[in-house]
């Protein structure tokens, strides 16, 4: 092979390496990476991949994210190279949060409790009253 020469691209495997990929993203956030678990099926009738992971309860918070941001990353790097390979992947954390649907969040914020009487609201005035005229300042 001459120097001018680029050395040609390698085929893409027939099944990427799900479960290194997933350990590689997921040990990072981990207090004890020796407790991660990871499972991978592949069907190969339906080019599904489904994935499970598992580690300690107390890295759930540093896996998840704020807001599950970390965990919606991995999922996106699975999917691509999913796709990439002609399939498609599922991530699933055992005892994780169900997954929730796109930009709801359907827990209830718990630093803020709802049993204070509507009149403390400053939202409490009917959307359809008129405005409060303000006082005009005197020049």
């Amino acid at each position: 092979m001459s120097e001018t020469e680029t050395p040609l691209p390698q085929p893409i495997a027939l099944h990427p390496d799900y479960s290194g990929l997933v350990a590689y993203l997921v040990k990072p956030f981990l207090e004890s990476p020796d407790s991660l678990k990871v499972d991978c099926e592949i069907s190969p009738r339906s080019l599904r991949v489904l994935v499970r992971v598992a580690f300690e309860g107390e890295d759930k918070g540093r896996v998840f994210g704020r807001g599950g941001r970390n965990i919606q990353a991995i999922r996106t790097v699975l999917q691509a190279i999913a796709q990439v390979a002609g399939q498609t992947a599922h991530l699933e954390v055992f005892g994780g949060q169900p997954e929730r649907e796109e930009g709801i969040d359907h827990r209830r914020d718990e630093r803020r409790p709802d049993d204070r009487p509507e009149s403390s609201s400053p939202r409490a005035a009917s959307p359809h009253s008129p405005p409060k005229p303000r006082p005009r300042l005197k020049e």
